[in-house]
């Protein structure tokens, strides 16, 4: 069995330690935080009586035998603490932004291509049950050619959100808004289905939280990817957190996705339509999906059966690059 490690001891560290233990692909060996107290409380949560606490990444490579690590801390240490774990021969599965600068990103490919171990993003929703209903009907042509996409997420992100974390809202540590914190699951999936993006742009703004937060809380843009244009709205100025809606134009029909619910529709009137309901046992919320423990127990089963991971680092370049990009662009435009 695999020897796992948790670094940073927030709410998200949760999803991946249940998963872990649902999925009993690994052990979780160790976990740590700045704050070690938070650690010591998830192994006496997540752990078992040999799983051991520490206050930083660097004490536990140094003290115990890893396989693998995840990082489920803040933004801006994503890249260095992936970094130092790939030096020490250990494979990594990190939360979503791989990094907040093209600079860093490319700085994390040399370095898992020097260690040779592999490195995974948690973009859990290519995972869910409608995502890959859509990306098989697509794949089938039965709908024809792609014309055209659009999607939407509008959520709800209030001043308390940013003001009771040392690290969100600023670009230098949380490298945006609501793009590159939550929307960039929806801008994956545009990926994911319409292939890698041959031109965009796009603009933000911050409505709702003036003198709150620096980053945007809304963006919009337009895609041009080689299966047609998408057009794309995100916001965390919402008075609530409202399931993903994107709709895929097709020459003989679309599909429409909203949360979990999916609706494929012909061009002749006649259509079907899926409800996923939420998989048992497995945490998440309901509107960003509950696909952790699919896209972790992927991560380990491709490097025990030496076949790619669907969210290598390879896999999300075009998604970050997109991100990037777009806030290059929007920030010209401002």
């Amino acid at each position: 069995m695999f020897r796992a490690g948790i670094v940073g001891c927030g709410n998200i560290a949760r999803i991946h330690a249940q998963a872990l233990k649902n999925a009993g692909c690994a052990a979780i060996q160790a976990f740590a935080d700045a704050k070690e107290e938070k650690a010591k409380e998830y192994c006496s949560l997540y752990g078992t009586e040999h799983t051991r606490a520490y206050h930083s990444l660097e004490e536990m490579l140094k003290e115990e035998e890893l396989d693998t690590v995840h990082i489920c801390t803040p933004h801006y240490l994503h890249v260095p603490m992936a970094r130092k774990a790939l030096e020490k021969g250990v494979h990594v599965f990190m939360e979503k932004p791989p990094a907040i600068s093209k600079e860093e990103f490319f700085l994390l490919e040399q370095a898992k291509e020097k260690s040779g171990k592999e490195v995974g993003i948690c973009f859990q929703n290519r995972y869910n049950d409608a995502v890959e209903k859509i990306r098989e009907t697509l794949n089938s042509g039965k709908l024809g050619n792609v014309k055209g996409a659009r999607a939407f997420v509008t959520w709800n992100r209030g001043a308390e959100y940013y003001t009771g974390s040392s690290w969100r809202g600023a670009w230098g540590t949380e490298g945006g808004g609501i793009l590159i914190n939550q929307a960039i699951h929806t801008l994956d999936l545009l990926v994911y289905l319409l292939g890698k993006p041959e031109s965009a742009e796009g603009s933000f703004h911050n409505h709702h939280l003036k003198h709150i937060i620096e980053v945007e809380d809304t963006m919009e843009a337009y895609i041009k990817f080689p299966k047609g244009c998408a057009c794309f709205y995100a916001t965390g100025a919402y008075a609530d957190d409202a399931p993903v809606l994107l709709d895929i134009l097709c020459e003989s029909g679309a599909v429409r996705m909203e949360g979990e619910r999916l609706k494929i529709i012909k061009s002749g009137g006649s259509s079907q339509s899926y409800d996923f309901e939420k998989k048992s046992g497995i945490p998440g919320k309901k509107y960003w999906g509950n696909s952790h423990q699919a896209c972790i127990q992927d991560f380990y089963d491709s490097i025990l059966e030496g076949r790619i991971f669907r969210n290598r680092l390879e896999s999300v370049k075009d998604t970050f690059l997109l991100a990037m990009d777009l806030y290059s662009q929007a920030k010209q435009n401002k």
